[in-house]
Order: C-alpha cells, then sequence, then structure tokens
C-alpha cells in the first residue's frame, strides 16, 4: 500500500507518472524518426496533437461508461488528476489526431502509427504505476498467506481494514512492458504498419485476460453486462488477425499459406483440454498437461515448416499453452499462482498473426 497518493504538496504521483510516460513516449519516437527518415520534428509535432485528443478521448471513455459517478458534480469530470483515464478511449484519440496529422502532413499513416506504437507500450507500463498510487485497478481477494507479498498482491483499505487483492496494474505493466521489448526488437522489420499490428495483438491480448482479473471494470448493460475493454481487446485483436490472414491468402504465396495453416490448426489443440477442464469434465492439471503437449506439437509443426522462425514460432505456442491450460480457466481464476500464467491468453489468437507477423517475412 502507497505511503501517500502524492509525491509533493498536492502533486499526485498519478499525474507525474502519466505525464513521464508521455515523455518517454515522445523521446522514443523521436529516436525513430531520425531512424525512419522521417521529416525533422515530425514526433513532436504529432504529439501536440495527438496527445491532447488522447487524453480527451481517455477521459470522455471514462466518463461515458461511468456517468453516474459524475451526474450529481459533472465539474469532478475536470479532475483528471484523481484518476479515471481509459486507455482505450485516449487510443482512440490519439489514432484519430494521427489520421488528421497524416492528411496534413502527408506523411505514411502507417509511418506514424509504426514510429509511436514501442513508446506507447513503454507510456503504459509507466503510466500503470499511478493505478498503485490511487489504490485501484485490482483484483480479487488473495486469501492464502504464501501469495499475499508485493507485486503479486497490493494491500488494499477494505472494510475498516486492510486486504490482500491481485496486483492487476502490476501484471499489465509488465507485459506493457515485454509487448515493448518485443516490438523494440522488432522495429522496422517488416512491412509498414507491422508494428503497430505487433502491438495491437500483443496489447489487447493481453488486456484481453488482465481485464477479467479487474474488480473495477467498465461494463456494457451494467455490473451484468460485459467488459467494454475486453470487448475491445477481442475485437482488435480479431481484426487484426483476420486482416493478416487476408492479406497472406490474397498474396498467393503457397509457403505463406502453408506456414499459416498448420500451426494455427495445431494451435488449437491446446484449447480442447482447457474447454474440458471448464465443463468439470478434466482435472486442471491434466488440463495443463494436455495443453502443453498440444503446444508442443504445434511448435514441432511450425519448425517443420520454417525452421529459421523456430525459435519466434515456439514462444508464441509456449504462450499458447500456457494460456489455453490455466489462464482461460474459471475455476482457477482467483487463484493467484494462475496470475502468472494468465498473462499468455492471448497466446493462442496470436500464433498464427505473429507468424505473419516474423521480421523475416516479406
Amino acid at each position: 500500500m502507497p505511503a501517500s497518493r502524492y509525491l509533493i504538496g498536492s502533486l499526485p504521483w498519478y499525474s507525474v507518472l502519466v505525464v513521464a510516460g508521455m515523455a518517454v513516449a515522445i523521446l522514443l519516437a523521436s529516436r525513430e524518426e531520425k531512424r525512419m527518415g522521417l521529416p525533422e520534428d515530425t514526433a513532436v509535432d504529432l504529439a501536440l496533437v495527438a496527445l491532447p485528443l488522447g487524453i480527451l478521448g481517455a477521459r470522455l471513455y471514462y466518463v461515458a461508461f461511468t456517468w453516474e459517478t459524475y451526474a450529481a458534480d459533472p465539474l469532478r469530470v475536470l479532475r483528471v488528476w484523481e484518476g479515471g483515464l481509459a486507455i482505450y478511449g485516449g487510443l482512440i484519440g490519439g489514432i484519430l489526431g494521427m489520421v488528421l496529422f497524416s492528411r496534413r502532413r502527408r506523411i505514411a499513416l502507417g509511418d506514424l502509427l509504426d514510429m509511436a506504437a514501442p513508446g506507447v507500450a513503454l507510456a503504459q507500463s509507466i503510466g500503470r504505476w499511478g493505478n498503485f498510487f490511487n489504490m485501484e485497478a485490482y483484483g480479487g481477494v488473495v486469501s492464502d498467506p504464501r501469495w499475499q507479498f508485493f507485486p503479486l498482491a497490493v494491500q488494499i483499505p477494505e472494510s475498516g481494514g486492510i486486504v490482500w487483492h491481485q496486483a492487476a496494474f502490476f501484471y499489465e505493466s509488465l507485459w506493457d512492458l515485454c509487448v515493448f521489448c518485443v516490438l523494440w526488437r522488432l522495429r522496422g522489420r517488416g512491412r509498414r504498419g507491422d508494428t503497430f499490428l505487433r502491438y495491437t495483438l500483443l496489447y489487447g491480448a493481453g488486456r484481453l485476460v488482465v481485464e477479467g482479473i479487474r474488480t473495477d471494470s467498465l461494463y456494457v448493460g451494467g455490473a451484468e453486462g460485459l467488459r467494454v475493454s475486453q470487448l475491445l481487446a477481442a475485437a482488435a485483436v480479431l481484426a487484426c488477425c483476420l486482416y493478416l490472414i487476408l492479406r497472406t491468402l490474397r498474396g498467393k504465396r503457397p509457403a505463406s499459406v502453408r506456414s499459416l495453416g498448420l500451426p494455427a490448426a495445431l494451435c488449437a489443440l491446446p484449447l480442447i483440454p482447457a474447454v474440458l477442464a471448464w465443463l468439470g469434465l478434466l482435472p486442471v492439471s491434466a488440463a495443463l498437461c494436455l495443453a502443453m503437449l498440444g503446444a508442443a506439437c504445434a511448435a514441432l509443426a511450425a519448425l517443420r515448416v520454417s525452421p529459421a522462425c523456430g525459435l519466434f514460432d515456439m514462444a508464441t505456442c509456449v504462450l499458447a499453452a500456457l494460456a489455453a491450460g490455466a489462464g482461460l480457466l474459471p475455476s482457477i481464476r482467483a487463484v493467484p499462482t494462475a496470475v502468472c500464467l494468465c498473462f499468455s491468453a492471448g497466446g493462442l489468437l496470436l500464433a498464427a498473426a505473429l507468424r505473419l507477423l516474423h521480421p523475416d517475412r516479406r
């Protein structure tokens, strides 16, 4: 539990960390601007357009789904430092700013998206720690004393006492940091826009799972409805997968279609034991073992199709195994040990799409 929500006086940690993340994103975008040969100061000029629209979008998105909180005092909408910025709203606003900037400067939108994507991922990783100081974005109660330690869990004041909860903000921060590392390592490889596609796939997959852990999600249709962020994450990941599959098939390259089909089909194997365990027809431990076996088959298939891409595909298939074997099982979702596994829930969807985005593929 943080000692205080404020860094100095009335300056909240939340605001400091969000601004720090923005600054880091601009610095990284400036480096990418030079590497990509874009006009000088493109990153800074883009930030002057995209950041205000991103902040506005993040706030409006959050307020739209929690209007009952602000109805009695609409001026609270302006108190951004108290929290209440939804990242998907920020992304929508930021992308809108990029579209306007692209048309104004006549710079390809794909280049702008690729330039910004790694920095945005790192900014999200930094900004998530603002939730720690605001004591928000946490998950269910951690009742087992063996797992009551930070950062796996976080202390939250509740019912006159202190209760340990899953540190969902930390899980997403760690995931975003991993996304940044992947994007930074593969930047500049592939087609125009591929870096942004990798970001969308990876971030969307992680958010799809972590959002399911949180207890303060935004819903469509009330608390019994659907989580908005999960819907958007699933839609984004599926849209990217569909686009990549169509792009590959449109290329009419037999090797590409083959390398997509076989590993993608076998990567569905880990889902079978997960479904059986969810239905109560298979023990969780057995489901995990079978899921790992299914993922191993997918990895071997990927190696046979393209040995040069083996390590890349192997890592993706391991993610799929962990996801299907544990992260997607509601029966163990409240167990803290499953949290580390649930980061990989998007692996099942990503197996085929990441294969198509491999840096050696053109």
